[in-house]
């Protein structure tokens, strides 16, 4: 068996890398800076689920993930998440957030409607992505640029 990404997670994302362990993921909702992690392990709906090893190394990497988007985004706030209840794959959201987001203060999930990134917006987004974590891929680079 190998690493296969939820459905609903490939509908809804565009693939950015691959860190050591976790997948990263662009959400395509341009209202909110948002990656998601997904460490790229079988059948792990829970992070006690994980290795020790792999726990740490997933906590490592979602720091990285905070701090860079963070840096990249001068956000008021960085919204960390892992909630499952639709997508049972652990995966764990990022949300940079501004005090004039369009539901600041409140909770991101089930307010509003996604809007889409434009194909310019999402170009844009990953290259800036792509300078942010420079270094830090497997793969050395990119994946949708």
């Amino acid at each position: 068996m190998k690493f296969e990404l939820h459905p609903q997670l490939a509908a809804d994302t565009f693939v950015v890398g691959d860190l050591p362990l976790c997948r990263v993921l662009l959400m395509n909702d341009a209202r909110f800076p948002w990656l998601i992690l997904v460490p790229r392990r079988i059948d792990v709906s829970e992070v006690y689920d994980l290795a020790m090893q792999d726990q740490q190394l997933l906590w490592q990497e979602s720091a990285l993930v905070a701090e860079k988007l963070m840096k990249l985004t001068q956000a008021d706030k960085m919204n960390l998440a892992a909630l499952g209840n639709v997508v049972p794959q652990l995966h764990v959201h990022h949300v940079a957030r501004f005090k004039t987001d369009v539901v600041w203060p409140n909770p991101i999930w089930g307010q509003g409607k996604a809007e889409p990134y434009t194909d310019a917006d999402k170009q844009q987004m990953l290259r800036n992505l792509s300078e942010m974590f420079r270094g830090f891929f497997v793969s050395g680079q990119i994946l949708n640029v």
